[in-house]
């Protein structure tokens, strides 16, 4: 077993992730040569996708240059329901059409990151909308109420005396069952998606398939220091124009550089941590340190030419000098 192969896979299950279940498990596997069937569900809740959810996207990215299979799932079922997991409000149904409308690029935004053309593609409507109340029920009865309404979320909105819709408790259900569906060997996820994740657990064991091992990465803030989100309006979005994505990275809280430089970025972890030392001891403003933070993203979504500039713009508008 080579170094190399170890290092890559450490990398893999710390950078920008804030829980692995179970990580010896998962970290035998990966070692082992094995090819693993890693699932990524998206919904369709907006137009675009920004930065904060390609953090997930990056990871998949990272298993699938060790090999492993790629599977993505467009949520268009799970979308039409509504995922409430880091919501402190009731999130309205969608409609179809609406679910539609917002798929119609998101193929194009996930082959910025991932091979899609490697990838395994599903929309969950192929096996969610088969099925009726006796199966429903029998997925429902591997949870309690109990454990749903202990999530902090859900715990407050009831302590708040706000409206839970009982729509919202088959949300989990039917993320989880996507997990039986494609026969799951990872999944990966935000921090707030921990219940939906487990689900899958708890389904898979149910169905007599062996459990599914969990990443969860990290969840970042937007433009305007809330977590990123699409509904606060304060996202970075993959389809950005450069100047606008170099624009809006620049707009970011200074304590944020790191922070974005570990999940928005494949940047080597030893050239973030001399950035980070930099800021610290002050031997870079870091304004400068933003301008390459922002100058990475860019190019990642548009290639280093426009990147270069956007770069060359941004100071020419904003310091006034010229940099060609």
């Amino acid at each position: 077993m080579s170094n190399n192969l170890e290092q890559k896979i450490d990398e893999i299950l710390s950078r920008g992730v804030a829980e692995v279940i179970d990580k010896a498990d998962l970290r035998k596997e990966l070692l082992s040569g094995k090819k693993l069937r890693i699932k990524l569900g998206i919904d369709p809740t907006s137009p675009n996708l920004h930065l904060g959810r390609a953090i997930t996207l990056w990871k998949m990215k990272d298993l699938e240059d060790l090999g492993h299979q790629i599977v993505l799932i467009f949520g268009d079922a799970t979308g039409v329901i509504g995922d409430t997991s880091d919501k402190d409000s009731e999130r309205p149904m969608l409609q179809e059409e609406t679910v539609k409308k917002n798929l119609e690029t998101y193929k194009e935004q996930v082959a910025k990151i991932i091979n899609i053309k490697k990838a395994e593609v599903h929309f969950n409507s192929e096996w969610l909308a088969k099925l009726g109340y006796n199966e429903i029920g029998e997925h429902a009865d591997q949870f309690s109420l109990a454990e749903f309404s202990a999530r902090e979320n859900i715990r407050e909105r009831l302590k708040a005396g706000k409206r839970v819709s009982l729509r919202e408790v088959l949300y989990p259900l039917m993320q989880g069952y996507d997990s039986v569906a494609i026969k799951a060997d990872v999944e990966i996820g935000g921090t707030d998606q921990r219940f939906n994740l487990l689900a899958g657990r708890n389904l898979q064991k149910h169905f007599g398939q062996k459990q599914q091992n969990i990443i969860m990465v990290n969840l970042i803030e937007g433009t305007d220091g809330r977590k990123m989100s699409s509904s606060w309006g304060n996202t970075i979005n993959l389809t950005d124009e450069p100047n606008d994505m170099f624009g809006k990275v620049m707009s970011i809280t200074d304590d944020l550089i790191i922070k974005y430089f570990i999940h928005c970025t494949r940047v080597p972890m030893k050239r973030i941590k001399e950035i980070e030392n930099q800021i610290k001891s002050e031997k870079i403003n870091p304004r400068d340190a933003k301008l390459e933070l922002a100058f990475e993203i860019v190019k990642i979504y548009h290639g280093e030419n426009k990147a270069q500039k956007a770069k060359d713009y941004f100071i020419n508008t904003f310091f006034g000098y010229n940099t060609s």
